[in-house]
């Protein structure tokens, strides 16, 4: 018998929420660990840069095309069951993989479709994961929470690479492969006897609508919400110019810094410690009263940081270490009450198609600005496209603060909503 909590219970909710969310911590630690010795089984094995970034796509690709039907999918269904079968189907398809190295039967095509499974997998998970979370989750502990979600981020970029790599030293890749398994069963045994609960959803208009439909409600939702669809259009900017920019590291460190891979571990450590210090921050503080006005100073203090690494001297390697720490810590303050907000104030039937579709346009954005930023960097400089990224994040967090609907957000409705109230 599943447990039965009310989120409106301001203790009973801890345990059940952080069973669930320590359970599926395990299993992201377990497949970030694989995607590594995946990537560094390729290199090793095919030296292919066409490889590489093959899989890459693969790995990426289905949560961006796929996510918005992903998340109205997670809409129409059972949020528990999808969290079990995508955690199971990964688990399955990792000893599948496994079995072929084992058998030395293994190609890279099949590295490609297990990469592929385990990202659409990882689509449903997560939105059903974020979706749930405000149903579990009593409203003013919602930014705390993304704050906890922000810290875990960071310390999973400042422990993978090299815990992976530690891994790899001791253990053949079916080691790796059945840590996976195992963190994934581990995330799926808590479903069974904990409550996920389900939004309400008018049963007639579930049975008359189409998945397509559904999605276009979910569509009209954002596009009817001025302050929502603006700060989407933020979102769209930061990962357009700051996620290539940090892209680019490695070739700033060492062209224009003059480092070796010591420094570059220095500054991208210093961004993850940042990360998790700022996940911290938040959990603890919660930011100001204001969702979105703490989400429009941490968007100025990103790009402030990030403009210290496009103006430090190239003799100041620390002074660059310092920035990156600066834009790891403002990271979760810019980004946690901004997801707070979509979870506190779009209807709990309605958030994973609103979350999965912000999601893929801004994830689709970065591939679209690396394109544009590897030959403007060429031509202007490294620098270049980290002051464009830290003065475009400056100058929307200072714009955002003058627009109404921005700042009136979390005290309006989508359009949507209040005309079609039926509809929701």
């Amino acid at each position: 018998m599943a447990t039965q909590f009310s989120v409106q219970d301001g203790k009973r909710w801890k345990a059940p929420f952080f069973t669930i969310w320590g359970g599926q911590a395990l299993s992201i630690v377990g497949s970030q660990l694989v995607q590594f010795a995946l990537i560094w089984y390729l290199t090793v094995e095919t030296g292919s840069a066409t490889v590489l970034a093959t899989a890459s796509l693969v790995a990426t690709l289905p949560s961006v095309i796929l996510g918005p039907f992903v998340g109205t999918l997670v809409d129409r269904w059972n949020r528990r069951w999808i969290m079990v079968l995508a955690d199971g189907t990964v688990a399955l398809a990792t000893v599948g993989l496994a079995v072929l190295f084992a058998l030395d039967a293994v190609a890279v095509w099949h590295i490609y479709a297990v990469m592929l499974i385990r990202s659409l997998a990882s689509s449903f998970h997560g939105n059903a994961m974020s979706a749930s979370t405000s149903l579990m989750v009593p409203v003013e502990h919602l930014t705390r929470i993304q704050g906890v979600n922000q810290m875990l981020n960071g310390g999973l970029n400042v422990i993978s690479a090299p815990l992976g790599a530690l891994l790899l030293s001791v253990l053949p890749l079916q080691g790796i492969l059945a840590i996976d398994v195992t963190t994934a069963m581990l995330a799926i045994m808590p479903l069974f006897f904990i409550h996920i609960p389900q939004p309400e959803r008018k049963e007639e208009r579930a049975a008359q609508s189409t998945v397509w439909q559904d999605f276009q409600a979910g569509f009209r939702y954002v596009v009817g919400w001025p302050g929502l669809l603006i700060v989407s259009l933020m979102t769209v900017g930061i990962n357009f110019t700051i996620i290539p920019a940090f892209s680019l590291l490695p070739l700033m460190v060492r062209e224009y810094f003059g480092g070796n891979a010591i420094h570059l571990s220095w500054v991208e450590s210093a961004m993850g410690i940042g990360m998790i210090a700022g996940g911290a921050l938040l959990g603890v503080w919660g930011g100001f009263k204001s969702k979105i006005l703490t989400s429009m100073v941490g968007l100025m203090g990103m790009g402030a940081g990030t403009l210290v690494l496009a103006l430090a001297p190239s003799s100041a390697i620390l002074l660059a270490v310092g920035g990156a720490f600066f834009v790891g810590l403002t990271n979760p303050v810019t980004m946690g009450p901004f997801f707070a907000v979509i979870q506190s104030k779009v209807e709990p039937n309605m958030q994973a198609r609103v979350l999965s579709l912000l999601s893929s346009i801004g994830a689709g954005m970065a591939p679209l600005g690396l394109v544009i930023a590897g030959p403007v960097s060429d031509r202007l400089g490294i620098q270049s496209w980290f002051l464009l990224a830290g003065s475009l994040c400056v100058l929307m967090g200072m714009t955002g603060l003058f627009i109404p609907a921005v700042m009136r957000m979390e005290e309006e409705q989508s359009v949507v909503r209040q005309a079609n109230p039926e509809l929701i």
